[in-house]
């Protein structure tokens, strides 16, 4: 594993419905490609895992295992 937290890719991916062929088409990537960042083979490109945040309205954070919560949180005013 290259540091993602896989898991939440993939469960993100079925809690959807999707196939990994319809992600990747939706984010204007091969299936395999897809398929490489999904099972941690690859290092997912900084702009497809900022695709992936916008599409599951998630944070990053969430994506890289930082947090276990889906959304980020604004920080305290000062």
């Amino acid at each position: 594993m290259l540091g993602i937290d896989i898991k939440h890719i993939k469960d993100l991916r079925e809690d959807h419905d999707l196939s990994q062929k319809e992600l990747a088409k939706i984010l204007n990537l091969s299936q395999r490609a897809y398929s490489h960042y999904e099972n941690g083979t690859r290092k997912i490109p900084l702009d497809v895992l900022v695709a992936l945040a916008d599409f599951y309205g998630c944070s990053t954070d969430y994506l890289l295992g930082r947090t276990k919560e889906k959304s980020e949180t604004a920080p305290p005013s000062a």
